[in-house]
């Protein structure tokens, strides 16, 4: 089903920061969302060189469809902008921290909060004392899982974190927001088929890069290297954890009834998926088993 978002009304009084595009406020079905503009060529809402929009409503739904808690997106127009509305979830008086201002807060820690090394993002994890450190830990691998499934980019300390209610004393985690770094968002079609015709341009884009915003040892962590080499025991939990929920069928159905994409771009998604799951995860699984 088409959506255009154009005449919901705009809520002025929300404001959205990033770098990722324009954001604007608006009420669609009487619910508040944070509507995101990819770049777009006017009167076409074919988008050589942008699938942002795409990208963040593809991943948000992966991560949906692996029982984790994630904003909720719908994919639309806006005017001649193909656009994704992301559920506000603070409309219930929550404020939302990130984890960088977590980090931040931790004294003992000299990093600056926004700094990605693995080491420091572990250190606030286990010293912090305002949630589960468990629950947090968990939180955290379980990220890392998907993102190397749907290769994301730029899961940094800034996108993700907590949701808090200063009024009724409550923290818990936010739902996880903010994917539209992954999936190969600058990929035109033509650079999609040329990956599809060729077994190197695919490994490289599944052994070589893209990496993790995540930093280990003042370099961004390789999926495939890291997942396969490392002895991290909640990594590997995590990583039991989370491949036995991917379902490649459930995911299937999910891309192919994904509007505004053509038949080229189904393919390309649905390959690389299971290229990264099978050449990445799957590969991770057998070296601990044999362990």
């Amino acid at each position: 089903m088409s959506i255009d978002f154009t005449d919901c009304p705009v809520n002025k009084l929300l404001w959205y920061g990033g770098a990722n595009g324009k954001k604007i406020g608006i009420q669609y079905d009487n619910e508040s969302y944070m509507l995101k503009l990819s770049s777009f060529v006017r009167n076409s809402l074919k988008q050589d060189n942008d699938n942002s929009s795409i990208n963040e409503y593809l991943s948000c739904h992966i991560y949906e469809s692996l029982g984790i808690d994630t904003q909720k997106t719908i994919l639309g127009t806006y005017k001649d902008t193909l656009a994704v509305a992301c559920k506000d979830f603070t409309e219930d008086g929550s404020v939302l921290k990130d984890f960088a201002s977590l980090k931040n807060s931790i004294l003992s820690n000299t990093e600056s909060g926004y700094n990605t090394e693995l080491d420091g993002i572990l250190e606030t994890i286990q010293t912090q004392k305002v949630i589960s450190g468990k629950l947090l830990e968990e939180r955290f691998w379980d990220m890392f899982i998907v993102d190397a499934f749907i290769g994301n980019v730029d899961r940094h300390n800034g996108n993700w974190g907590f949701l808090i209610n200063k009024s009724k004393g409550i923290i818990h985690l936010a739902p996880v927001y903010d994917c539209g770094s992954s999936l190969y968002p600058n990929l035109t079609e033509a650079g999609m088929k040329n990956i599809l015709s060729s077994e190197r341009e695919m490994n490289d884009r599944i052994y070589v890069f893209p990496s993790s915003a995540i930093q280990y040892k003042d370099r961004k962590i390789n999926y495939f290297e890291f997942l396969n080499t490392t002895d991290i025991i909640a990594c590997l939990k995590a990583l039991k954890r989370i491949c036995p929920r991917i379902d490649m069928d459930k995911i299937n159905t999910i891309i192919e009834s994904t509007p505004y994409i053509s038949g080229i771009q189904k393919d390309f998604y649905r390959t690389m998926l299971a290229q990264r799951k099978a050449k990445i995860l799957d590969s991770a699984i057998e070296r601990g088993e044999r362990k």
